[in-house]
């Protein structure tokens, strides 16, 4: 007979689908992190008029964060960015910007209207996220929420019932069904005392036939809840036919549709209204004349007493000695800058990979979701371009962006094809929901992080192993890079977190070199 599991171990098995919140915290308690409500108690000394000058390399988010708390406490801080614009992977793409992809360089053709644009890399904010959130507040950047689950959009999977497309909703009620009847009769055998009592074993089985809506004798014979195949309003609604669990088996692509939305996804989902790269324009706005841009750095030296960085800009070398310097340069571009770290350090800087997204959009002529009754969401399919996503925001507007492809940890798929194969793949993939998709869209972009200039990857990853965890070794890795050098070069971003990513990841990597800093400081004050 199998062993049951305990009720501790159950829970601890309910923890580990906790996603980010849950990693952080973790991350938090072992000290490897701030605390999740850092960002509000953040204050730092003044540095007076020694001492405080600060150089920051690159804009991401955790370089933006370090120059704006730095700042305030009276640090002058210069931020040296290579691109033309800030914000490293928060990139929101709008008429007219350029996407700088190696070998691909693209202008965006969207119409010039407000509600025009497509995330193209971070775009979504949980709501257990609380250090981006307090940015938020305190930068004055408005928020929306989010339509994520949206259980009117679609499934395609060729190996699922013929290759049709599927409502979320329609898949999701009958898997829950058939599970629910085959828990439900397991419930009734001897077995079910021996972990619960009689009084549990009645409350549990009750739960059961209302999650899968059961009928007499815990059966399950289809449920109103997938919605109607008739009537319903002014006459009696006519239940939809039940699908046969042994066709919901056959697709893989019905698996997005039950955990495409725990963990990370699960909390109430938002994003800046107008765009994620608000974010980006709160932070610029403060920092003001203190953003250099299209500023490359070509070398980074520690001293004694500080750090000395060159850079090119507009053609001309420049040196800038600073006290301290926060960099967010990905660490695989950051081992071909000439520098002088210590061998240990250079030797972690290397063993961080990077991982690999492709996204593509498309203007869409006229909001053909809408007719669909689909307000937002996302349809999963079981091809390359993966996801389609539906804008939330613009509703009855006449037309809208749609995310037309995204493959996060893969990409290589598109990248190894030219733009016009990369968009006829995408409107294949797409007919197989929306019939009539490649007449229904038009001026496509495509985005692959591991081809964008200055960047040359998506999020930093760590672990060899993603079902085994960290090693020692690892951990030994990662704990050496976030140590700052000579007490004066500190290492940023997602890179320096153990859940990467992420916006939150990011910011708190900075907060922690800033804590850091200022115990240093005040320790020479005192």
């Amino acid at each position: 007979m199998a062993e049951f599991v305990s009720r501790r171990e159950f829970l601890n098995l309910l923890a580990a689908t906790g996603g980010t919140a849950a990693a952080l915290k973790a991350g938090a308690a072992l000290g490897l992190l701030p605390g999740g409500v850092a960002a509000a108690a953040l204050d730092l000394v003044n540095p007076g008029t020694a001492g405080r000058r600060v150089a920051i390399l690159g804009s991401g988010i955790s370089g933006l964060t370090a120059a704006y708390e730095l700042g305030k406490a009276g640090y002058d801080c210069t931020v040296l960015e290579a691109s033309h614009r800030a914000g490293g992977r928060i990139f929101t793409v709008r008429h007219g910007d350029l996407i700088d992809e190696i070998g691909n360089r693209q202008y965006c053709e969207f119409e010039d209207e407000p509600h025009m644009y497509f995330n193209a890399g971070a775009a979504r904010i949980p709501s257990t996220h609380r250090n981006l959130l307090h940015y938020c507040k305190e930068l004055g950047v408005e928020l929306e929420v989010f339509v994520g689950e949206n259980n009117n959009a679609y499934l395609q999977d060729d190996s699922l019932l013929d290759g049709k497309p599927i409502r979320s909703n329609d898949y999701k009620t009958n898997v829950r069904g058939f599970l629910a009847e085959m828990l439900a009769k397991s419930m009734s055998s001897e077995e079910i005392d021996q972990p619960f009592t009689e009084t549990e074993a009645e409350q549990l089985l009750g739960m059961l036939r209302e999650f899968g809506d059961l009928s007499e004798g815990d059966l399950y014979r289809g449920s109103l809840r997938t919605g109607y195949a008739s009537g319903g309003f002014l006459t009696h609604g006519v239940q939809k036919d039940m699908l046969a669990f042994r066709d919901l088996l056959t697709g893989r692509v019905g698996r997005n549709a039950l955990a495409g939305f725990e963990g990370d996804y699960g909390p109430m989902l938002m994003q800046p209204t107008g765009g994620m790269d608000k974010i980006i324009a709160g932070y610029t706005r403060v920092l003001g004349n203190r953003m250099n841009y299209r500023a490359m750095v070509t070398a980074v030296q520690i001293t004694e007493d500080g750090v000395d960085v060159a850079y090119d800009q507009d053609g001309v070398r420049h040196t800038l000695q600073a006290d301290y310097c926060f960099n967010c340069i990905p660490t695989h571009l950051m081992v071909g800058i000439e520098h002088n770290f210590p061998a240990d350090y250079v030797k972690a800087m290397k063993y961080v990979q990077r991982g690999r997204a492709y996204k593509a959009a498309f203007q869409a002529r006229e909001r053909f979701w809408e007719k669909d009754d689909i307000y937002g969401g996302i349809s999963w399919m079981n091809n390359r371009s993966a996801q389609i996503w539906y804008p939330f925001h613009g509703i009855h507007k006449a037309r809208g962006v749609v995310l037309g492809a995204y493959d996060y940890g893969g990409g290589m798929n598109h990248t190894e094809m030219n733009q016009a194969e990369r968009i006829e793949s995408h409107l294949q993939d797409g007919e197989k929901i929306h019939p009539n998709y490649r007449n229904l869209v038009e001026k496509p972009i495509t985005i692959a992080w591991h081809r964008m200039n200055h960047m040359l990857g998506c999020s930093a990853r760590w672990s060899r192993n993603f079902r085994t965890g960290w090693t020692h070794d690892e951990e030994a890795l990662y704990r050496t890079l976030q140590a700052p050098v000579n007490g004066r070069h500190y290492f940023i971003g997602d890179q320096i977190s153990m859940h990467s990513a992420w916006q939150e990841s990011a910011i708190m990597s900075a907060q922690w070199a800033l804590a850091n800093l200022d115990e240093r400081v005040r320790a020479k004050s005192a």
